[in-house]
């Protein structure tokens, strides 16, 4: 009987030595340590840092990943470590497929996730080709996130042990092929201990603040970016209330996301929300918050990582669905209906957005497995259609 062969830390049939694994490393301290440990356990590796924009154009942020600052970085910690270190130009590529893509969203009345488009056609797909053009046994990342190995011997995605950094939601609509040649080796480390471990290696980004904005979108303004790439496309509108009265005058339905309760510009003796954005009138639809109350949604672009869902009939599966990044899993089923998917959350949520994902898990704990997900089309609320003037 065959001598079984003993697996290194990646789950890979090689010595460490013997295993080169590209870094994908972005300047900050998550990537860096990642880098790190991975060369003091012997890996063969390399760096590889995407300029995803002009470091000196205006939409540059201090703290933005991937610019001028953070290359420089990156290059400052693979020199220390005595690693390779390429930096590939993909700003068309990010142009293209991120933020022009992220424009027509907002024009279309949703609220997208530029960083799930980013992690689809860019750093899941294109680096993953480098990488592999490179001679790379897999692709490492930063993520706080986990994938393990399967009955099946495919791997299946993970929260991580550090559930206030979870990225999975980020990450629901990677491809099982890029599954089985990603590893992250953060997904068992809490962020704390990420940082000592930077200090003992001696990285100078171990006290790098955290990114928390858009990488593209300076201070958070995402109607500055859209107007500049999209100026003739903006167009003023109604404000409506659910019960039909006009309440007022927008500059852009841009301005505007389900939700949102300040700067609406109109007076009202009740606080109002955006209850939806409807793009094709350029009409923006407020309401009480009740009026924010779902239970249904229809779910594109799915991509799904789980069990197959044959034979789960009418009821459907039970599962836990993250509706918006800063939310938890909740209780939910999703099933299949005329070919699309559906997801009935159990208690409900507030303000959903379309443009959002769903991301699909089978619990709430550390260690629970992303089963899928999609983006949100516009969601069944509880308000209705605007009362009179929703058959234009």
């Amino acid at each position: 009987m065959p001598t079984p062969i003993a697996l290194n830390s990646l789950d890979l049939p090689k010595s460490p030595a013997e295993t080169r694994v590209v870094v994908a490393m972005s300047g900050g301290v998550d990537s860096s340590v990642v880098a790190g440990l991975l060369k003091q356990e012997g890996y063969d590796v390399v760096g590889v840092t995407l300029q995803l924009y002009d470091h000196g154009a205006a939409t540059h942020r201090k703290g933005a990943c991937c610019a001028g600052q953070d290359i420089q970085d990156a290059r400052r910690v693979a020199e220390a470590l005595e690693i390779p270190h390429y930096v590939l130009d993909y700003e068309d590529r990010f142009r293209t497929s991120v933020i022009e893509a992220f424009a027509d969203s907002y024009l279309a009345g949703e609220t997208p996730i530029p960083c799930v488009a980013c992690n689809q056609t860019v750093k899941f797909s294109d680096l993953m080709e480098t990488a592999r053009d490179l001679g790379a046994d897999c692709l490492a990342t930063g993520h706080y996130v986990e994938t393990r190995r399967l009955e099946s011997g495919h791997r299946g995605l993970f929260r991580p042990v550090d559930l206030d950094r979870d990225q999975s939601y980020f990450l629901y609509a990677t491809t099982q092929a890029q599954l089985d040649f990603l590893r992250f080796p953060l997904g068992r480390l809490t962020k704390p201990r990420t940082r000592d471990i930077a200090r003992d290696l001696g990285l100078v980004v171990a006290e790098k603040h955290d990114s928390q904005d858009i990488c593209f979108v300076p201070s958070g303004k995402y109607a500055d970016v859209i107007e500049r790439l999209r100026p003739s496309a903006v167009e003023p509108g109604e404000i409506v209330h659910v019960d039909g009265r006009v309440l007022g005058r927008h500059d852009g339905i841009i301005h505007f996301t389900v939700g949102q309760r300040r700067g609406l510009g109109v007076a009202s003796g009740e606080p109002l929300y955006v209850v939806r954005v409807e793009a094709e009138h350029r009409r923006v639809v407020v309401g009480p918050r009740e009026a924010l109350a779902t239970t249904s949604l229809d779910l594109r672009d799915v991509n799904w990582l789980g069990p197959s869902l044959d034979g789960c009939g009418e009821a459907g599966l039970d599962i836990f669905a993250k509706v918006r990044s800063t939310r938890p899993p909740a209780p939910a089923a999703i099933r299949w209906r005329d070919g699309r998917a559906v997801v009935e959350l159990a208690q409900g949520e507030l303000g959903v957005a379309p443009g959002q994902a769903c991301v699909i898990y089978d619990g709430v704990e550390a260690g629970a497995r992303v089963l899928g997900g999609g983006i949100i089309n516009r969601p069944a609320s509880a308000a209705g259609p605007v009362q009179g003037i929703a058959a234009e």
